[in-house]
């Protein structure tokens, strides 16, 4: 990998955690597990379309956006 790409994965992980600075235990748990089976089933998915990579990616990007908002509607009571 050329430097520029470390670089850039880098600053990309950086920005990553500290978007992540003001949420509390139960946020990330949340997000992390939604993010983790949705990485999991996408890349299930994509496997079977010839694209494990994108399936995860795809599913791993909906599943943290689907815990994230799981987590949010618990903290509003929306969800008992």
């Amino acid at each position: 990998m050329s430097r520029k790409g470390i670089f850039v994965v880098m600053a990309v992980a950086g920005l990553t955690l500290a978007g992540c600075e003001g949420f509390d235990n139960k946020s990330v748990q949340r997000t992390g597990t939604g993010a983790a089976v949705g990485a999991a089933t996408g890349a299930v998915i994509g496997a079977f379309s010839g694209s494990p990579g994108a399936g995860a990616a795809i599913g791993a990007t909906v599943g943290g956006a689907g815990g994230y908002l799981y987590d949010q509607m618990k903290k509003d009571g929306t969800l008992n």
